[in-house]
């Protein structure tokens, strides 16, 4: 009998997520690569060299000053949440064959139903947890 290779494929570990995924910089990091695979290119103008502004973890374009957060433009924008439980959020729901409720997902992460049911509809929609 032939082994069922979805099944069997490689999968990640919990311990390997947080490796991958525990901190605020890690999952900015990550997002920065899917947001910008390329390099920063300006919404505004197009250029392509910014530089990092520390305070409130923006990118400053070099020729229009044209600011903008990693997030804008995403499913996490005017999020209160951290990264790291956004991309927790990811990790359980990809995890379960059957899926998870919002409230087991409330339950795991220690946020509101409301903001558990609000991630799942749109982890669902945007397919991103499928990357884990």
């Amino acid at each position: 009998m032939a082994i069922n290779k979805v099944q069997f494929q490689k999968g990640l570990s919990l311990n390997e997520f947080i490796e991958n995924y525990g901190t605020e910089e890690q999952c900015f990091k990550v997002l920065y690569k899917l947001r910008w695979p390329e390099g920063f290119i300006c919404p505004k103008c197009g250029y392509n060299k910014c530089c990092q502004l520390t305070q409130r973890s923006l990118q400053q374009c070099h020729k229009c000053h044209h600011q903008t957060s990693i997030t804008a433009g995403t499913i996490f924008e005017s999020t209160k949440l951290p990264l790291t439980t956004w991309f927790q959020a990811f990790y359980l729901i990809s995890q379960d064959k059957k899926g998870i409720s919002a409230i087991e997902l409330h339950r795991h992460l220690g946020i509101s139903y409301q903001s558990a049911w609000r991630m799942k509809q749109k982890a669902s929609l945007s397919g991103l947890s499928s990357a884990f």
